[in-house]
């Protein structure tokens, strides 16, 4: 099995973010998808969220922040809910609201079940890869490659690899490096670019 992927190419990520809103319009998988590559959260911790955890009942607002307690390492997290986010957010709560009453416990990414229940992983997988297939995605992308792909262009727009690690807590750089997935084209690229 190899190793999951990020998206690395900026026309294959917007093929692949925009499937779930152009090409199969289905508005719990494209917030799924659009949460996954702002946040860096894991799947298991996106799919713990609820209505209250990103909705300000009383303001009726999206929240600025959200907090999580990583299922993974029991770590606390805050994330800064950019304008992308919020967005699609604001959208899929009208979406999922329309017929019924708002329900702040409700999961943000329910299962069509019929009980207040998230989708599964396994569901959440098969998500990702029609979207990656469809865009002609050829190598190995799941669920991790959302939080992959995040780093991956944080660290191409500048972001130090420092800070990086400290966003994904991870224990230590050389896990965070492994995220990054940097390949030789990356460091000829560096090479290419130094003219002293």
């Amino acid at each position: 099995m190899s190793t999951t992927q990020p998206i690395k190419s900026k026309d294959a990520l917007n093929q692949f973010k925009n499937y779930y809103l152009l090409q199969k319009p289905q508005p719990r998988n494209y917030t799924l998808i659009i949460l996954g590559l702002n946040t860096a959260l894991r799947i298991s911790d996106i799919l713990t969220l609820k209505w209250n955890d990103i909705y300000d009942d009383h303001t009726k607002t999206m929240k600025k922040h959200l907090e999580v307690i990583e299922q993974k390492t029991g770590k606390s997290r805050t994330i800064a809910l950019n304008r992308s986010i919020c967005t699609t957010l604001k959208n899929y709560l009208s979406y999922s609201f329309q017929e019924k009453p708002y329900e702040k416990e409700q999961y943000l990414f329910l299962s069509q079940k019929g009980k207040n229940e998230p989708i599964s992983r396994s569901q959440a997988y098969r998500i990702i890869c029609t979207a990656a297939k469809a865009s002609g995605l050829d190598q190995h992308i799941s669920c991790h490659s959302l939080r992959k792909t995040f780093g991956y262009h944080a660290w191409k727009q500048g972001t130090p690899p420092a800070l990086l690690m400290d966003l994904y807590n991870h224990s230590s750089y050389s896990i965070t490096k492994r995220y990054l997935s940097i390949e030789q084209d990356e460091r000829d690229e560096v090479y290419l670019k130094i003219t002293l």
